[in-house]
């Protein structure tokens, strides 16, 4: 087995629907994320022979999806009247991402792990850091999680 690692990060609000602690209030992280590449053998041939991938394609995939949520209030869809989003895109220019899913480090880490796969890359792992000490992953199948 081969593999890559390469790391972003941005900055972006949220809160968490239903939870009963300090975190059910608007607040924010400096994200970083970690994406884990592997594959069972080098590729053969062309401008990325005996690579995994060119590193330049791995970071510039990592950092698009990354620059998409920077600065962005990360909102559930569904956790907010019409009329507050309405208000906060229309009346103060606020920056918002619905996604389809709570909030979490661990949804987070679901969704670049899924979006890097449909943009072609051999993810095998993704880490969501809300802090510097604490991350949630995710696995694709038969790299550690459960099948």
């Amino acid at each position: 087995m081969y593999g890559l690692k390469t790391e972003s990060s941005f900055d972006g609000a949220h809160f968490l629907t239903d939870y009963y602690g300090k975190c059910e209030n608007l607040h924010g992280h400096h994200w970083k994320v970690v994406a884990y590449l592997r594959v069972d053998q080098l590729e053969g041939e062309g401008t990325q022979r005996d690579m995994v991938v060119d590193f330049g394609v791995f970071k510039k995939n990592l950092r698009e999806l990354t620059g998409e949520l920077d600065h962005t209030f990360l909102v559930e869809e569904g956790s907010l009247k019409p009329s507050t989003v309405r208000a906060l895109v229309e009346d103060e220019g606020f920056k918002l991402t619905m996604l389809p899913f709570r909030t979490t480090a661990e949804n987070l880490a679901r969704y670049f792990y899924e979006r890097m796969e449909q943009r072609g890359m051999p993810v095998s792992q993704v880490d969501v850091y809300e802090t510097p000490l604490n991350c949630a992953s995710y696995f694709g199948p038969g790299d550690g999680g459960a099948e």
